[in-house]
């Protein structure tokens, strides 16, 4: 479950739950609920293979989710309908 992450599998990842991205240096993420984007969003470097530990504690913390959160969106367990419903009940997004 723990250990790094390929950058092209998050990137999937987050297209797949409900994030649109939004490109600067590097790809920025906002997660979008009925069309509207929400305040929660993080960013992956255009560089970056692959995202670490210290990295991933960082975005799980942008997005509002724990680290074990963060890999189960990652690696798919985790849909968006459970990531809205999450987000809603810890008050970090309204619908």
């Amino acid at each position: 479950m723990g250990g790094p992450r390929k950058t092209r599998t998050m990137r999937t990842a987050f297209l797949s739950k409900g994030f649109i991205p939004d490109e600067t240096h590097h790809e920025m993420f906002w997660l979008v609920i009925g069309g509207k984007k929400t305040s929660i969003r993080t960013r992956i470097s255009h560089g970056a293979t692959e995202y670490g530990d210290q990295l991933l504690t960082l975005m799980s913390r942008q997005i509002g989710l724990s680290k074990s959160e963060l890999y189960r969106l990652v690696d798919c367990p985790m849909d968006g309908e459970k990531l809205r419903t999450l987000l809603v009940e810890r008050g970090k997004v309204r619908l």
